[in-house]
């Protein structure tokens, strides 16, 4: 009777010590999957900094799934001044309202891009004459410039001969790409008047066709594709 218990309390126990070493090998590999982050811009000045809630999940699934990239699922939220902006080798930012940066966030900021990070602005309509304001004092001696339809950012995986994707419409313009050139390198990309992080959001949100956001997801992993093979 005493060696039936004594067997029967060593299988729990070897039941109880499998069970952890698998949520262990779980817990590491899902770690290991995720290589990197990408990061949201919380910036002051009022702007909603944090709108299309939804949309760098999807991107980040889509690259995930397109690209056989190693993500991590969520994406995470990071101020211009943060020391964690250099771990980043993505950054979003978007909006439709006002954004200000301060002289330590234009520092750091600028310490950033110079050292190999990549930002990428997203219009989301009614943000360009702060943007470009405040990318000036980034960077004083760079203008925006638009991009030719033969640049690279056009051409990784998926090929874009016309440029951007049309999301939204909102002033009838066309959609253009327009980046800040340092040293030869793309550091900026500008998305401006295209809504390409609405065309990355749930399809329940806006409704788009399927086929537009589709377009909008495969530009997304082109700028998460030249973030981290050409810089």
């Amino acid at each position: 009777m005493i060696r039936l218990f004594s067997t029967r309390l060593a299988s729990k126990s070897f039941l109880i010590l499998l069970i952890l070493v698998l949520l262990q090998t779980k817990n590491n590999t899902l770690v290991a999957q995720a290589s990197f982050k990408i990061a949201k811009m919380k910036y002051g000045g009022g702007g909603d900094w944090y709108c299309n809630k939804t949309s760098l999940g999807n991107l980040i699934m889509f690259c995930n799934s397109n690209l056989r990239t190693n993500i991590a699922a969520e994406e995470d939220i990071v101020e211009p001044s943060s020391p964690e902006l250099f771990t980043y080798p993505f950054v979003h930012l978007t909006g439709h309202g006002n954004v200000v940066f301060n002289e330590a966030e234009v520092q750091n900021l600028r310490k950033y891009l110079i050292s190999g990070g990549f930002l990428h602005i997203d219009d989301n309509y009614g943000l360009d004459k702060f943007i470009r304001r405040e990318m000036k004092k980034v960077f004083p001696e760079l203008s925006f410039v638009e991009l030719p339809f033969n640049h690279p950012i056009y051409s990784q995986k998926y090929k874009f001969p016309n440029g951007l994707p049309k999301v939204h419409e909102h002033d009838n313009k066309p959609p253009q790409g327009f980046g800040l050139i340092y040293e030869g390198r793309l550091v900026c990309f500008y998305s401006y008047e295209c809504d390409l992080g609405n065309g990355w959001e749930d399809q329940s949100v806006y409704k788009d066709p399927e086929s537009i956001r589709q377009k909008a997801l495969q530009m997304g992993a082109n700028l998460i594709s030249f973030a981290l093979t050409s810089n």
